[in-house]
C-alpha cells in the first residue's frame, strides 16, 4: 500500500514536472535555474521600485489609469510563478531543436525583464518599450513552448495577457498625460 503511494506521488511530481525521463540532478539544475531567475528578477524589481510618498499617493492632478490597483500586485506573483514553472517543463522535455529555442526565448524574456526590472524606466516612451518588447517575448515563447509541451505554453500564456495589459495602461497613461487640461488663465 506505501509502495503504491509513493509511486503514485511520484508520478504525480514528473507530470507536474514534465519530467518522467529525466534524473534527479537534471530537475534540481532546472529547478535551480528557474527559480533562480525568478527570484533575481524579483529582487532588482523590489530594489528599483520607487517608494511612494504621501504626497504621490494622494495627488488629484494623476489620471485614474496611473497605477494598477492593489488586487494587480496579488496578480504578479502567480503568473511569474507560471512562467517559471513553464520554464521547466520545457526544461524536462526531451531534447530537441525546438526546445532549445523555446529555452532561448524564455532566458531572453527573463534577461530582458530582469534588465528593465533594474533600470525602471520613468518616461512612458520607455514604459511602452518595456511592456511591448515583453508581450513579444512572451508571445515568441508561447509559441516555442507549444511545439515542445503544451501544457507549457498555457502557463505562459497569461503572462501575455499581462503583458498586453501592461501595454495598453501605459498607452492610456500617455495618451491621459498629453491630453490632460491645462490651467490657463486669462488676464
Amino acid at each position: 500500500m506505501l509502495d503504491s503511494a509513493v509511486r503514485s506521488a511520484r508520478g504525480a511530481a514528473a507530470d507536474f514536472l514534465n519530467s518522467r525521463d529525466r534524473s534527479a540532478g537534471h530537475v534540481a539544475l532546472g529547478a535551480a535555474i528557474f527559480v533562480g531567475a525568478a527570484v533575481l528578477s524579483t529582487a532588482l524589481g523590489a530594489r528599483a521600485a520607487p517608494e511612494a510618498s504621501d504626497h504621490e499617493s494622494h495627488a488629484v492632478d494623476r489620471p485614474s489609469a496611473e497605477r494598477p490597483g492593489k488586487g494587480a500586485n496579488l496578480l504578479w506573483p502567480a503568473l511569474f510563478s507560471m512562467l517559471t514553472w513553464s520554464g521547466l517543463r520545457v526544461w524536462n522535455a526531451a531534447d530537441s531543436p525546438e526546445r532549445r529555442r523555446a529555452l532561448g526565448v524564455w532566458g531572453a524574456m527573463q534577461a530582458v525583464n530582469t534588465l528593465w526590472l533594474a533600470l525602471a524606466p520613468k518616461s512612458r516612451m520607455g514604459q511602452i518599450l518595456t511592456s511591448v518588447t515583453t508581450l513579444g517575448l512572451t508571445a515568441a515563447y508561447v509559441s516555442q513552448a507549444r511545439k515542445v509541451d503544451g501544457k507549457a505554453a498555457a502557463m505562459a500564456a497569461p503572462y501575455a495577457g499581462a503583458g498586453w495589459t501592461s501595454f495598453s495602461g501605459a498607452v492610456l497613461r500617455e495618451f491621459s498625460r498629453l491630453n490632460r487640461p491645462r490651467n490657463v488663465t486669462l488676464h
